[in-house]
């Protein structure tokens, strides 16, 4: 989000408000006058009077274990915590001076290209990313040098380059299209199909197409899209056409569910046509924010000169990313936590996020109120509308009220063709428990009462209510 300097120059000059408690013994270690907001301040601060202030404008935060509009992961052990905070001075890109947490780095690569079935892990190429957005941007670099390959003779002489995606993909897709000079084609939504159609996709798809995007795990309802059907349907449009078209999976939070809870769903590279999968570490992954991965089935589908060689050890370490500096900590974190669940311990967490939201769907529907349009069953996310016949309040006045009890539940309208839809949505995680759950069940309970007896849903309520979250 980009942030303007504030406009009113009263509010740009003043002070922040200091305690007097936050003084130190020795007056000169303490604050000689109120540090400013928007300009550096003058003299240096002691420690723990810096400390103070800050932690005090933070508690002004919501609290991110009730935030249920994120996908992100909001609690780790504290065992992780602390291999994160000393790996936090480590700068991933040097894999020279830092060659065992490359070393880690590795070992995730090969322990997901296992996971998501490439046909030879130790062949499989992969990186981590700073999430899944610059993973998903990756993934469309390598789409279109590819076909860049393939149609040297027609661009850039005049053919635009196409992907094709339903238009439920998360704003990364957009940005990618628009950052890197690709038309983007989505497929709409069309009554109770909240996600791409494999036929309507390849009805987009032409010469210039450099691959279509499947999302498992949409973020507007949690659904998985028909990633296999989609595999089939363009193998029958190579057949017409001989047009070979890639698909790439955003897994962003699906590609670390369905390998736990749902082994006979294929979407991964056991379908030949998947040509690349990414997924955020830090969302079902169970890591804090700051780590992604992509993974490409081998090393044709990553086009050599996109990969950067790096000296290690004597020897060369390929690297492909668009951030240069980051910090080891989040990588050497994913790295403790497949170590710490392995398989069934992921199983046994996704299945207890996974209860606990069908849970929810059963005794949210149960209140006569709501009409449920997924409830769990794939990604560990619920969403539903209110029935026809409620006319007092909408989604938007439910959501304000809830935020009023420091519960944080997105009210959103749906895109293109289903603008008429407006929907909740809660996203269970790891860390949201069944007591949790409860206790917001219990809100809702006690809010209903006033709701109902509104005369009409509060105009203001759309512009107060939680934002729509990925």
């Amino acid at each position: 989000m980009l942030h303007h300097p504030p406009e009113d120059a009263r509010e740009r000059d003043k002070p922040l408000a200091v305690n007097p408690f936050f003084g130190e013994a020795d007056p000169l270690d303490g604050m000689r006058e109120a540090p400013p907001r928007h300009r550096l301040p003058r003299e240096p601060m002691a420690p723990h009077p810096a400390y103070q202030l800050v932690h005090d404008e933070l508690m002004l935060d919501g609290n991110a274990r009730l935030n249920l509009a994120t996908f992100v992961t909001t609690w780790m052990e504290p065992q992780a915590g602390v291999l994160m905070s000393e790996c936090l001075d480590k700068n991933m890109i040097d894999k020279d001076e830092y060659p065992r947490t490359a070393e880690l780095e590795r070992r995730c690569v090969a322990m997901l290209a296992d996971l998501w079935h490439a046909p030879d892990a130790r062949d499989a190429m992969g990186c981590s990313t700073t999430g899944s957005s610059e993973a998903c941007m990756l993934a469309g670099m390598a789409l279109k040098r590819r076909w860049t390959r393939k149609n040297k003779d027609r661009y850039p002489g005049g053919a635009r380059p196409n992907l094709v995606m339903g238009i439920n993909v998360q704003v990364c897709w957009e940005k990618f299209c628009d950052f890197w000079e690709v038309e983007a084609r989505q497929v709409p939504m069309e009554g109770e199909r909240y996600h791409l159609s494999p036929e309507a996709a390849v009805e987009l798809c032409d010469e210039n197409t450099i691959g279509v995007v499947g999302i498992l795990g949409s973020t507007f309802d949690g659904s998985y899209e028909p990633i296999a059907d989609l595999c089939a349907a363009l193998d029958a449009f190579q057949e017409r056409t001989g047009l070979d078209i890639p698909v790439h999976v955003d897994g962003a939070s699906g590609g670390m569910i369905a390998p736990f809870l749902d082994p006979d769903v294929v979407w991964d590279f056991r379908l030949p046509r998947v040509a690349s999968i990414n997924t955020s570490g830090h969302k079902y992954g169970l890591v804090y924010p700051g780590v992604g991965w992509a993974l490409w089935r081998d090393k044709a589908a990553l086009p050599e000169e996109l990969v950067f060689r790096v000296n290690y050890l004597g020897g060369e370490l390929p690297t492909f990313a668009l951030n240069f500096s980051r910090p080891g900590a989040q990588v050497v974190a994913q790295y403790y936590t497949f170590l710490r669940l392995g398989f069934e311990g992921y199983r046994a967490v996704q299945q207890s996020s996974r209860d606990v939201a069908r849970g929810l769907a059963e005794r949210i529907e149960a209140m006569g109120d709501f009409r449920m349009l997924t409830r769990g069953d794939e990604l560990p996310v619920l969403a539903f509308t209110t029935t026809p016949d409620v006319t007092a309040y909408d989604v938007f006045d439910v959501s304000r009220r809830l935020r009023e009890r420091g519960w944080l539940v997105p009210a959103y309208t749906f895109p293109k063709n289903r603008e008429d839809l407006s929907v909740l949505r809660i996203v269970c995680r790891n860390g949201f428990s069944s007591d949790l759950a409860d206790l917001l069940l219990g809100d809702l309970e006690d809010l209903l009462p006033a709701l109902r007896a509104q005369p009409h849903p509060v105009t203001h309520s759309r512009e107060r209510a939680t934002a729509f979250h990925h």
